[in-house]
């Protein structure tokens, strides 16, 4: 009896097992939380919603993008009446106006290149400033301003003839550059560099002022309010109160293709080297395009410069080219006067200092 009631209770026993073990791992689609079409058609939704997302965000991404810039390449002055001003994409050129005003003749216009025709002639080596306003083939529009130059094929042969380093503050007493001019011509354009100041060395461009054979030009190197230079129309003076020029230095004048027209190197010392490297370039650049050159050849030093040791303090001696010999670009051409000799805008002093 005992053993049927233990036959019976394991059956049963097996029989509830296989009912807890079916309502755990049964079918699933028993299951009504799940189906597996639904979470499918879900998944596609998903997806394209992550695409139009992505979509979007490139959008904004270009959208976001700033519109190509045009880029002005050049102006350039082709002649007394023509600029072409090139761009870096096709433009259609709205307005045009220059500083100081100058009136159009007419414009031409070829995809990036824009051709401008003026109605008078530029002076030679005359500086302004063209506006334009511009639109891309989008209708973008763009403003660009650039500093231009005209061409100046009239410069006159010169020579830097005279030069004072030393200044007073008392009047007439200031640094000044003299040029003797070989023959007619044009200064415009004339650009003078001092090389004892290495960040600028140019101090000066000429604006367009037609000179004469043997004419004396000068040019004082400050202008305080303390100092009344004698003025005549071969008078120009730099802005300002600045120590341009010293006892040790180069002097020289470029035309508008970076050409030297005419130079000297002068020293208070004598020495085999400089002892600046500014003054080493120079020289290189002066015996490069052969304005200033050493007895033995090759690029000046202290000792082939011209000696300026006489000057010392003094503001009425100068130094002063020798007007009765022929340039040889060398410091055998070049002396120091003696007292009261400075002669600015005049036949150099031939008297010497003892």
């Amino acid at each position: 009896m005992k053993k049927r009631l233990y036959q019976y209770l394991a059956v049963l026993f097996v029989f509830l097992l296989l009912i807890v073990s079916c309502s755990m791992f049964g079918d699933d689609s028993s299951d009504p939380s799940f189906d597996s079409e639904t979470e499918l058609f879900e998944d596609e939704e998903d997806d394209e919603e992550d695409e139009d997302e992505d979509q979007e965000q490139e959008q904004e991404e270009e959208d976001a993008l700033p519109e190509p810039s045009v880029v002005l390449l050049s102006g350039t002055v082709i002649s007394e009446t023509e600029i072409v001003f090139e761009f870096s994409m096709p433009v259609n050129l709205l307005s045009l106006s220059f500083h100081p005003n100058m009136e159009v003749f007419d414009s031409l216009q070829d995809g990036s290149t824009v051709t401008v025709i003026l109605e008078e002639e530029l002076e030679p080596g005359f500086r302004f400033v063209a506006e334009l306003d511009l639109e891309d083939e989008q209708e973008n529009f763009f403003n660009k301003q650039v500093s231009l130059i005209s061409r100046n094929e009239r410069f006159p042969d010169l020579l830097i003839n005279e030069l004072r380093t030393e200044y007073s503050g008392s009047p007439f007493r200031d640094e000044y550059i003299e040029f003797r001019m070989l023959s007619d011509g044009n200064l415009g354009g004339l650009r003078v560099f001092i090389a004892s100041n290495p960040n600028n060395p140019l101090v000066y461009e000429f604006s367009p002022f037609e000179v004469k054979e043997d004419e004396y030009v000068v040019l004082y190197l400050r202008t305080p309010t303390s100092i009344q230079v004698p003025q005549n129309d071969r008078i120009f003076q730099v802005p300002g109160s600045s120590k341009w020029l010293r006892k040790t230095d180069a002097v020289y004048v470029m035309d508008l293709d970076d050409q030297v027209l005419a130079a000297v190197m002068i020293s208070e010392n004598p020495g085999a080297s400089w002892s600046h490297a500014h003054f080493s370039a120079a020289a290189e650049l002066l015996f490069a395009q052969g304005a200033w050159t050493s007895p033995s050849g090759g690029a000046g030093t202290p000792n082939d410069a011209v000696s300026s040791a006489d000057i010392r303090t003094s503001t009425t001696r100068s130094i002063s080219r020798d007007e009765t010999v022929d340039d040889t670009r060398t410091a055998a051409d070049w002396y120091v006067t003696a007292n009261s000799g400075a002669t600015p805008g005049f036949e150099n002093d031939t008297r010497r200092f003892n």
